[in-house]
């Protein structure tokens, strides 16, 4: 009998603790930080290009380039939120950095250029006659990465998403 009563304590225990798990991702403040932060710069893209070009273009939901970056906003949040909430000292923090600083020197650097590129690309299969191979090409994508300004306010949103985020967590406890 006590075996039973046991192996039930245990059984309960681990189903708790999996959904406590479950529960965690929704409550954890760096990454609600990123997501949000994503998803605020993808609606900026979102309703300035419908208010520029008064059509929705479902693409820039999820597409890349564009003013703020995404990218940038999703890691700056992320970097900011882990160093606020675990502190600015410990490896977390360093790896969130690091990362951070990474994809915000990609977006300005080799997705930049070849975004630059594919715009040369494109505008040489369009200009070659029509009976050459290429000609039908289907067009490269040309908004791959962002400009060092596009960047910054991707970074600015994503430090104002997670010291809104961080005041609201302290509001909340």
């Amino acid at each position: 009998m006590r075996s039973i009563d046991h192996r039930l304590i245990e059984e309960s225990t681990a189903t708790s603790s999996s959904s406590s798990h479950y529960a965690s991702i929704f409550t954890n403040y760096p990454l609600i930080s990123a997501v949000v932060a994503f998803t605020i710069a993808q609606l900026i893209k979102f309703f300035t290009s419908w208010y520029k070009e008064r059509r929705c273009d479902l693409k820039r939901l999820v597409g890349s380039g564009g003013m703020p970056s995404s990218h940038s906003a999703t890691v700056t949040a992320l970097s900011l939120a882990v160093g606020l909430q675990e502190g600015f000292g410990g490896s977390h923090f360093a790896i969130a950095l690091i990362l951070t600083s990474i994809v915000m020197y990609d977006a300005t650097g080799v997705r930049l250029h070849a975004g630059r590129q594919a715009e040369v690309l494109n505008q040489i299969v369009y200009e070659l006659p029509a009976e050459h191979p290429l000609a039908e090409s289907i067009p490269l994508r040309e908004l791959l990465g962002h400009t060092p300004s596009q960047v910054v306010a991707g970074g600015m949103l994503g430090i104002a998403t997670a010291i809104v985020g961080y005041l609201v967590t302290l509001i909340a406890t």
